[in-house]
């Protein structure tokens, strides 16, 4: 996986295939990356491939609205962190719905303001 990455981050797309493809065939599986939150004494998991939550169409709305105020005051997305060979627009839309960024829309429509959220995850978080 970390050489799969290192291609990509080189934009070295079809070394990164070819690895890619031999983790398959020897039956080699990169480990799915989740966020965890608990609300009301519920733990809600968000995975990196998109499961879906009963309230995603109101994160979805969040992250969106979070975005626009975010741009709003500057930031800009570091689309390095996207290993995928897709145009930098499909970058930025990825970056946004990220496991822990649907974590915490979820955990802001979900609590009263002010409240302290904990996200948890089981791989590293992007950049």
């Amino acid at each position: 996986v970390l050489l799969s990455n290192i291609y990509a981050l080189c934009g070295r797309w079809g070394d990164m295939e070819r690895v890619r493809k031999a983790m398959r065939t020897r039956g080699v599986k990169k480990e799915l990356g989740y966020s965890c939150i608990e609300v009301k004494k519920r733990v809600h998991v968000f995975a990196a491939g998109g499961m879906l939550h009963s309230q995603e169409h109101e994160i979805y709305a969040e992250l969106q609205r979070l975005n626009r105020q975010m741009e709003a005051a500057g930031y800009v997305a570091d689309t390095r962190a996207v290993l995928h060979n897709v145009k930098d627009e499909m970058k930025k839309h990825l970056l946004c719905f990220h496991s822990e960024k649907r974590a915490i829309a979820f955990g802001l429509i979900s609590t009263p303001p002010g409240t302290l959220l904990c996200i948890t995850k089981n791989l590293r978080v992007c950049s």
